[in-house]
């Protein structure tokens, strides 16, 4: 629950979003006010849309000061003076002024950005308040959330020169049927490497891309590189325990189709690094004839 000033606002379980709301200000021309609504589409639209914001005549001159009330108008909201109700047209509903404070409230919680099913109860809210009952509801929600367990290798890469499945499997998170790497040939200290893809028909794809014409579609050769790359980044002494997430391609360049029975090269060249962030330019060969090439960009995390 919370408490700010006057507002008072509390926050029980339910299946469905509803908000009960009670206002009394002890002012001439505005009697307590009660009501209690689920929300849904048609409730929005016919019951708490049309309800305008309203002010106290002696208000006024406080609110414009603050630089407040900039867009309001009698033809948008209803000004108390007295027991005089001013305002272009009549009172839309008997309780107006409750149902437009409903609005207020619907509105501030929207900023949770997630649906919420819940009996929030307050006696005269205001934004100050609102936004605070947010802020509680927002922690409460992450809170709860499970953190993201990404893969994470149980300790930096081996130092050999090559790689054989069994060792690739140890270091990537990527299982069947998206590991798109069967060895690494050759690795150059951290700055190059070279993998090897056998593509055979009997890849998943091929079922779908296409039938009777099957090509080796052109992101799973920028997946293959980007593979490649992340085994050359997590060999480095200070990655143990890491992850490498692929962030982003720029320049990617599909230059010939790879058939089944393709033996698929993939050369990857370390770029400059900051910090973290790590670039590569990697290209895929067959037969010794570029297919693709493409310039990656990955992050260095902690798990």
């Amino acid at each position: 629950h919370v408490e700010l000033g006057e507002s008072l606002a509390v926050v029980l379980p339910s299946e469905q979003l509803r908000i009960s709301c009670t206002i009394h200000y002890g002012k001439p021309g505005l009697d307590a006010q009660f009501l209690s609504l689920a929300i849904d589409p048609e409730t929005f639209e016919t019951q708490i849309a049309p309800a305008r914001t309203f002010a106290f005549f002696e208000e006024l001159t406080y609110l414009m000061d603050k630089g407040l009330i900039k867009g309001g108008s009698l033809e948008n909201a209803v000004l108390i003076r007295n027991e005089s109700i001013l305002a272009t047209s009549p009172l839309r509903f008997r309780d107006e002024f409750v149902r437009h404070k409903i609005l207020d409230v619907l509105g501030d919680i929207t900023l949770l950005g997630a649906p919420l099913a819940a009996h929030i109860v307050v006696v005269r809210p205001g934004h100050g308040a609102n936004a605070e009952l947010t802020k509680r509801l927002a922690a409460l929600r992450e809170k709860s959330q499970p953190a993201p367990v990404p893969f994470v290798p149980p300790a930096a890469a081996p130092a050999e020169s090559a790689m054989d499945i069994l060792q690739l499997l140890r270091t990537l998170p990527h299982r069947y049927p998206f590991l798109l790497v069967d060895r690494i040939i050759n690795i150059e200290g951290n700055e190059k490497i070279t993998a090897l893809k056998n593509v055979t028909i009997n890849e998943p794809f091929f079922q779908g891309h296409f039938p009777g014409h099957p090509i080796m579609p052109g992101v799973l050769q920028l997946e293959a590189i980007a593979q490649v790359a992340g085994v050359l980044m997590l060999r480095a002494d200070d990655s143990a325990g890491k992850v490498a997430y692929f962030m982003s391609a720029n320049n990617v360049k599909w230059r010939k189709p790879v058939r089944p029975g393709d033996q698929l090269v993939i050369e990857v060249e370390m770029g400059k690094s900051r910090g973290r962030i790590g670039k590569a330019h990697g290209v895929c060969r067959v037969g010794g004839e570029v297919v693709s090439e493409a310039e990656v960009m990955f992050s260095i995390m902690d798990a």
